[in-house]
């Protein structure tokens, strides 16, 4: 299990089926989402789940390396 946080939501990504995940985060989005916060969700939704899938099959970076990364280009 995995918690993102995305600005006042959270996400917990497990081993659920998709349309399951799908249906908590609507349901946990506020009452007024537009269609654009929906597409937002999906979208971060689908990038976790490709890097989960990444790290799975080996092709993920340590935390280390990510640091050297990401200090390089601050």
């Amino acid at each position: 299990i995995l918690l993102y946080p995305i600005g006042e939501i959270s996400y917990t990504v497990t081993m659920s089926t998709l349309k399951d995940t799908i249906a908590k985060m609507i349901h946990n989005l506020p009452e007024d989402s537009t269609l654009e916060d929906i597409q937002y969700h999906l979208y971060v939704l689908e990038k976790i789940r490709k890097g989960q899938e990444s790290i799975k099959n080996g092709k993920g970076i340590s935390n280390e390396k990510a640091k050297v990364r990401l200090s390089n280009r601050l």
